[in-house]
């Protein structure tokens, strides 16, 4: 008998119980559905019923694609799907008209992985495209005039197109670890923008050997600098400044003085005292 194809790692099953357990209220009053790092190889179904959420995060687990239903979620707003194994976009993306976040760095997309429809997201402010497999910028971002931060780090571009710098609102592009050809030359166009610097915690467990060696090494770096830097002195001395608490001191001594003179004058001589 003929041996069937090879499936891979059977992921986390989500249950609909499990999802609406893992909604959670932002400190902006949105409804998160957080269902990252959890180990789904595939979009769980069940949280089409719940289309009610303005954002999902569905990072670091091992899916590989996106379905077309995700046109059900109108409401979202943000979208995290970065660190899975996305080898492509669906179309029906590009309804999603709600949407100012999408973070998919660190998949396995190309150029032609991008669907054109991406550019019909007009309020997208944030978009994250690092550390994938892009040769080129498509020119449907030139659409996207709302956008402030851009990601496009780790890619395999070699020129970034002038409409990405003429972007009207863009604050933050990040182009770093791509071969390009004049790097020179670019990175003085891009020099007036803030790079993109986005912070993720994670455990040690979670990254791959040369991830963790580079994590340690930056540790280390900042170590030495901590270590040379100088240290102030904890009690800070104001030798022309009298403060408020040493008059205190003063006063309160004084006091107790006038105060035991006055109880010992006072106190009949068959009295004793029992206090120190």
């Amino acid at each position: 008998m003929a041996k069937g194809k090879a499936k891979g790692p059977k992921g986390k099953r989500i249950t609909l119980k499990m999802a609406k357990n893992a909604i959670r209220i932002t400190f902006d009053g949105k409804r998160r559905l957080d269902l990252s790092k959890m180990g789904i190889t595939t979009f769980p179904k069940c949280i089409l019923e719940l289309d009610f959420v303005e954002e999902i995060d569905l990072s670091r687990n091992m899916l590989k694609n996106i379905p077309s239903t995700i046109e059900k979620f109108q409401n979202l707003r943000w979208l995290d799907l970065h660190s899975n194994q996305l080898e492509e976009l669906p179309k029906t993306i590009g309804t999603l008209q709600k949407l100012s976040y999408l973070n998919i760095c660190n998949n396995k997309l190309t150029t032609e992985d991008l669907p054109e429809e991406l550019n019909h997201l007009k309020n997208l402010h944030v978009l994250n495209l690092g550390m994938n497999y892009l040769d080129s910028v498509s020119t449907g971002l030139e659409d996207l005039q709302e956008l402030t931060e851009l990601g496009l780090f780790d890619n395999a571009l070699t020129t970034i197109p002038d409409f990405v710098k003429n972007l009207p609102k863009l604050e933050k592009l990040n182009v770093r670890g791509n071969p390009l050809a004049d790097a020179t030359e670019e990175e003085e166009h891009v020099e007036p923008i803030k790079r993109i610097e986005t912070l993720y915690l994670v455990q040690e467990k979670d990254l791959c050997s040369s991830c963790l060696k580079m994590c340690q090494d930056e540790r280390d770096k900042l170590n030495k600098i901590i270590d040379v830097t100088p240290t102030l002195s904890k009690k800070p001395s104001f030798p022309s400044l009298l403060t408020p608490n040493s008059t205190a001191k003063d006063n309160q001594e004084e006091w107790r003085v006038r105060s035991n003179l006055e109880v010992d004058q006072d106190t009949p001589q068959t009295m004793t005292s029992d206090s120190s």
